[in-house]
């Protein structure tokens, strides 16, 4: 089996090997210098309230550690957390971009590979890269057939600018430490007119509804984590990283502000899951 390219401080598997004989993605010489701790420490605002992130989003090997152990459950846990909607909406996702006939496409976050499937399914000719900071969730997608895979971190991604074609999100935004420096990285990545399209849970406006939103979360969460892994906290993190996450319309404007135009976006459960489409401006460059 080939291997999967370690990069910058993520660690799993010894050395930096490429996962394909073609490296033309990759920008070797780019330097990633070690995340810095205070922009892992950063707060967000949820109901007039200063919300301190989740322990996991502030200590990169407390996330990797997580997601390892979540990995051979992770497809079923999603499933249950969308009412097995899931994999429907990421086909909306993919269907909806529009791609060329051979886009070269980035799924980060990646997970098990599911975009990676779907697009090709939808474009064989594409060229798909798995990228996600958890080697195990790599090596379940490349069982499952996703050729390209490479462990890294979204906030230093190891790839030229203007490499993709587009770039798939499912679930990952939540999870970035830093979301304004994922933005950009990910705004560089992208050639442009190129696009982005992500799937995840967000704050819905209603705020009665969102307490009601949380709390179901949280409960479910508690009952999967307990069940699956003898730990409440591998789910309860799910609306505790959502708790000090966005609205819908905030992650809208907050796409415009770093190079996206012609946002569009799709709710579900009422604001509680959303789909994004946004095209990245030719010739702009990223907010700061």
């Amino acid at each position: 089996m080939q291997e999967i390219r370690t990069y910058g401080s993520v660690r799993g598997v010894p050395g930096e090997r490429y996962p394909y004989r073609d490296p033309s993605f990759f920008a070797a010489s780019r330097q990633h210098p070690a995340p810095r701790a205070q922009h892992l420490q950063s707060t967000a605002r949820y109901n007039s309230a200063t919300m301190q992130l989740p322990p996991e989003k502030q200590d990169m090997g407390l996330m990797r550690e997580m997601f390892s152990t979540i990995a051979p459950r992770y497809d079923f846990i999603t499933r249950i957390f969308s009412y097995g909607m899931d994999k429907r909406w990421k086909q909306r996702g993919v269907e909806r971009a529009g791609l060329p006939e051979r886009p070269v496409v980035l799924d980060l976050a990646s997970g098990t590979g599911d975009f990676s499937e779907l697009v090709v399914a939808e474009r064989p000719a594409a060229t798909t890269v798995a990228v996600d900071l958890t080697e195990r969730m790599l090596r379940l997608a490349r069982a499952r057939g996703v050729d390209r895979a490479v462990c890294a971190d979204a906030t230093r991604l190891p790839f030229h600018a203007g490499a993709f074609d587009c770039v798939f999100i499912g679930y990952g935004l939540r999870n970035f430490p830093d979301l304004n420096a994922a933005l950009r990285e990910i705004e560089r990545v992208t050639r442009p007119g190129g696009l982005l399209v992500t799937l995840d849970f967000f704050l819905p406006r209603n705020p009665v509804f969102r307490k009601l939103y949380l709390g179901y979360l949280y409960e479910q969460g508690a009952f999967w984590g307990l069940l699956l892994h003898g730990r409440a906290r591998i789910y309860t993190y799910i609306p505790d990283s959502l708790s000090s996450f966005l609205t819908m319309p905030d992650f809208s404007a907050r796409l415009e502000g770093f190079g996206y135009a012609k946002v569009e976006s799709r709710g579900f459960i009422l604001g509680g899951i959303g789909l994004h489409w946004a095209a990245k401006k030719n010739g702009t460059r990223a907010a700061t």
